[in-house]
């Protein structure tokens, strides 16, 4: 058995084919970043999925793409950790960047590969091999125009009185914004992170406001800015995306792109079903 895996900040997909290629089953945990999590947190999430623990030991080859997998310390961890899990499994530990690449891009096609979600990131694919230009420092100084950096948005300028008011009322009537709340989910609470990015939701389904409108506009432009045109070739070769943001700020997203002379490309909510594709071709 093979599995698949696609695991952001927020949550992880998972997916088991048979040595023919065929699904055998599909199922969801909460996200494995091991940049936020303790090895305790991780092997309990995967322990408390009943499809997972179930067919642990016929897990022969396991394909984990995931946030926070950047680093060697990284990868190293994670793998001892699904050793452990699946002991007749062997692993294989990528960022989930590679995730994004093998699900919108075709081997030997050049582009542009960004992540829009609980967090973000951005790397050139030349074809074949993958280069970066910023090297990520996680949620709190990066991440700009993903889920958790516009809740904390939207949380600053609530608490600063930037917000409009009656705007102000239905994001208070929508989520709990006491202090202690947000704090204790901020700082003693895991994946704060994933907390910030649920606020997003708000900035979505009001994305018509014009508040909004240009909280998403400068978010978005700030992610062109910072990482997009790192790249020399960022105006000759397409745009790809993957991503809850990406994806439900689509149109907002393409004029951003259009208006900085850059062609969009694929705009992909989640990329496991790309990723099953691409590893069926090496079964």
């Amino acid at each position: 058995m093979i599995l698949i895996v696609d695991s952001g900040a927020t949550k992880a997909d998972w997916i088991a084919l048979d040595e023919k290629g065929d699904e055998v089953f599909m199922t969801q945990t909460l996200g494995l970043s091991p940049e936020v999590l303790t090895r305790e947190v991780i092997e309990d999430r995967l322990a408390n999925n009943f499809e997972l623990s179930k067919n642990r030991d016929k897990v022969k080859r396991l394909y984990f793409y995931g946030a926070g997998c950047g680093t060697d310390r990284m990868k190293k961890f994670l793998k001892n950790i699904f050793k452990s899990f699946f002991k007749n499994a062997k692993a294989e530990v990528k960022e989930d960047t590679y995730a994004a690449i093998y699900s919108t891009t075709k081997v030997g096609h050049q582009g542009i590969v960004c992540i829009l979600g609980t967090g973000s990131n951005c790397s050139y694919y030349d074809g074949h091999q993958l280069f970066q230009k910023v090297i990520s420092l996680g949620y709190i100084p990066m991440d700009d125009g993903s889920g958790n950096f516009f809740g904390r948005k939207l949380i600053r300028d609530y608490y600063f009185h930037k917000m409009p008011q009656a705007l102000g009322h239905k994001f208070a009537g929508e989520y709990n914004l006491d202090a202690d709340v947000i704090k204790e989910n901020l700082y003693k609470q895991p994946n704060p992170n994933t907390y910030l990015a649920t606020f997003a939701r708000f900035l979505i389904e009001n994305k018509d406001h014009p508040y909004c409108k240009a909280v998403i506009d400068k978010g978005l432009q700030q992610f062109v800015n910072n990482y997009i045109m790192q790249f020399e070739l960022a105006t000759k070769v397409p745009i790809h995306f993957v991503g809850s943001i990406a994806y439900f700020l689509r149109e907002e997203l393409k004029a951003v792109l259009e208006r900085n002379d850059l062609v969009p490309g694929v705009i992909r909510q989640r990329p496991i079903d790309g990723l099953v594709e691409f590893h069926k071709q090496t079964i």
